[in-house]
C-alpha cells in the first residue's frame, strides 16, 4: 500500500538457519528477538510441537514479533510452534527459562537494533534524525544519554567514548561536551551531533564523526557488553556442566551476530575457549558475514559478524549437526 514501511529484513537470515538447523518439536529461543525476522524463518520449521521463546528488552517488540512469527507459519500453511514471550535482558534469559523449565535446542542473539528503533526520532539512537538524547532500549527503565551527557565528568565521558566507541579523540569530544553544557543543556540528538563534529573537525573518514560517539553512549546506556558478558558465561557455564538445572539442551546449538569489534572479540573468544575445552564444535570458520548481494539489499547487514557453536550432547558424543558456515 502507498506510504506503508517496508518490513524488516532480518541479517543473514539463510546462514543463522544453516547452523542452527531448526527440527520439527525443537526449542527455540531468540534472545533479541526485534522484530520477529529470525523467529518467523525458524517458526515454520517447528511445527506445532515446537516452541519458540521470543525476549526483548524493548516490551513493543514482543507483541509484533509475535504477529510476525503467525503470519509466517500462516502464509507457508503450517502449524505455529508455541509463543513464549519474555521482557527484559538477555543476560537474565538463563533464568528465566529455568522458571518456566523449558529447555532449548537452539539460541541466537543479534545484537543490533532493530529498524524501527533507528526510525523512530523520539527514540534518540541517530544522529540523522532530530530526537531527544535517550537510546534506551526499555524506556521505562535506567538513565538515558541525556543524563550521562549532561551529568557525567569529562574524565568519565571520554571514559566511555574510548571504551564503548573506540573513540581516539575522546577526550577532545568530552571537553568540547562540557564546555558547551555550561551554556545550555544538551538535549536533542542533532546538538550532540553538531558538538562533536566540531570538536573532530573534517575528516577523510566515510563514517560521520558523531557515530563512535553515539555508538558509546548506546552500549553504555544500556550496559550492552556487560549483558552479553553474562549470556556468555551462562553459555559456558552450562557446556561445563556447572550451571545447576539445565537451559540449554545436550547438543545445543547457539549463534550470535555482532556489529562492531567490542562485541566480536568477546564472542570469539568464548566460543573458542568452549572449543578448546573440547566441550563445543565451531560451526563457523572464523565469523561469517553477509555476501555482496544481501548487503546490496540490507546494508545494515554490512558490519555483521556470525558466529555459531555446537555444544557437546554427553549422551552423544560422537553426533554432529547441519553444516557449518564458512
Amino acid at each position: 500500500m502507498p506510504g506503508e514501511r517496508p518490513e524488516h529484513v532480518p541479517v543473514m537470515p539463510r546462514e543463522v538457519f544453516q547452523v542452527l538447523s531448526p527440527s520439527e518439536g525443537e526449542v527455540y529461543a531468540d534472545a533479541t528477538a526485534g522484530l520477529g525476522g529470525h523467529a518467523s524463518e525458524i517458526a515454520v520449521a517447528l511445527g506445532s510441537s515446537g516452541t519458540i521463546v521470543l525476549n526483548d528488552l524493548d516490551e513493543a517488540h514482543l507483541g509484533k514479533a509475535e504477529d510476525r512469527v503467525r503470519t509466517a507459519c500462516e502464509r507457508r500453511g503450517v502449524a505455529c510452534p508455541r509463543i513464549v514471550k519474555v521482557h527484559g535482558s538477555f543476560a537474565a534469559l538463563p533464568m528465566r527459562l529455568r522458571e518456566q523449565e523449558l529447555v532449548v535446542d537452539m539460541l541466537l542473539a543479534d545484537l543490533g537494533f532493530a529498524s524501527d528503533q533507528v526510525d523512530d526520532a523520539d527514540r534518540g539512537f541517530s544522529f540523522s534524525r532530530e530526537g531527544p538524547l535517550d537510546m534506551r532500549y526499555d524506556r521505562g527503565a535506567g538513565v538515558d544519554a541525556g543524563t550521562l551527557v549532561n551529568e557525567l565528568s569529562e574524565e568519565e565521558l571520554a571514559s566511555i567514548l574510548f571504551e564503548f566507541g573506540e573513540e581516539r579523540a575522546s577526550r577532545r569530544i568530552a571537553r568540547r561536551i562540557v564546555e558547551e553544557r555550561r551554556s545550555e543543556p544538551i538535549e536533542t540528538t542533532s546538538q550532540l551531533a553538531a558538538i562533536v563534529r566540531r570538536a573532530i573537525g573534517s575528516s577523510p573518514s566515510r563514517i560521520d564523526p558523531a557515530t563512535r560517539t553515539f555508538q558509546a553512549l548506546r552500549i553504555a546506556v544500556n550496559d550492552e557488553l556487560a549483558s552479553l558478558r553474562s549470556l556468555l558465561g551462562s553459555i559456558a557455564a552450562q557446556a561445563r556442566g556447572s550451571a545447576g538445572s539445565p537451559w540449554l539442551a545436550g547438543g545445543a546449538r547457539v549463534a550470535i551476530i555482532s556489529f562492531h569489534s567490542l562485541e566480536d572479540r568477546q564472542v570469539k573468544h568464548a566460543f573458542r575457549d568452549l572449543s578448546d575445552l573440547g566441550v563445543g564444535q565451531m560451526l563457523t570458520r572464523g565469523a561469517a558475514k553477509a555476501s555482496e548481494t544481501e548487503i546490496e539489499g540490507n546494508r545494515r547487514s554490512r558490519s555483521a559478524r556470525l558466529r555459531a557453536i555446537h555444544l557437546s550432547d554427553p549422551a552423544r558424543p560422537e553426533t554432529g549437526v547441519g553444516q557449518g558456515v564458512r
